[in-house]
């Protein structure tokens, strides 16, 4: 999915800059270990706080992409329903839905980084006081910026798809629907838990158990590829 890509290779820069930094620090000895932990935390601290103008800019812009990709998929739906419904749709209030993703996205980009020293924090805390070997440490701590890049793909393939769902929950809604279709992306990679939940009708308000102990929409949790059918109301 482009936007999908598009919004993973922003995200991919961050995880860079993540290896980078702890890069930057000796890590071959115990010694080393202990005083670079400290100041590569700091730094990672440090630049989690730095991009916060980069990553409303970059939220605001992949909302913005699903949302006009939304919007556009709406307006070949409602040039076949009718010109009460393309009405309807031209002013669904998608701002809550908008601004509700743009905050979380905020969060999801700065926790690369934050999440980085505190991993760097624990695998110096435990190593030393399990009495690992150092090159054992520094390799954990050196990959950091892979594990970054790791999480980094999946925020990106998870939240395009929320967003996605979030925002046509909101246009259908607006339009009165009440219920939508579960489909899936028909391939080997869908989850056997999702599998069975293709073609059922479920409520907007009343999102099934899609994983042990989760309910959510289509889309709408990590790494779903999932997307609901609007069940359009009578508008007549």
């Amino acid at each position: 999915m482009k936007l999908e890509r598009s919004y993973a290779q922003r995200l991919r820069g961050i995880a860079r800059h993540i290896g980078d930094i702890v890069k930057g620090f000796a890590w071959e000895t115990l010694e080393e270990i202990a005083a670079s932990s400290e100041p590569a935390q700091r730094l990672l601290r440090r630049y989690a706080d730095t991009l916060d103008p980069w990553a409303n800019a970059v939220a605001q812009r992949m909302v913005a992409e699903v949302a006009a990709s939304d919007r556009v998929s709406w307006r070949k739906l409602s040039s076949d329903m009718g010109r009460q419904l393309h009405r309807e749709i031209d002013t669904a209030p998608t701002g809550e839905a908008m601004r509700a993703s743009m905050q979380r996205q905020v969060g999801l980009i700065k926790s690369l980084p934050l999440d980085a020293a505190e991993r760097v924090h624990k695998l110096t805390q435990e190593g030393i006081t399990q009495g690992r070997r150092a090159a054992e440490i520094a390799d954990e701590i050196m990959a950091s910026g892979d594990v970054a890049r790791s999480r980094a793909m999946l925020i990106a393939r998870t939240e395009v798809s929320r967003t996605a769902t979030e925002l046509t929950k909101a246009r259908a809604e607006h339009i009165g629907s009440t219920h939508f279709i579960w489909r899936t992306a028909g391939d080997s990679d869908v989850r056997s838990t999702h599998k069975v939940l293709n073609g059922k009708t479920f409520r907007w308000d009343q999102p099934p158990e899609c994983d042990p102990g989760h309910h959510a929409l289509p889309g709408g949790i990590w790494n779903c590829r999932c997307y609901p059918e609007v069940v359009v109301p009578d508008l007549d």
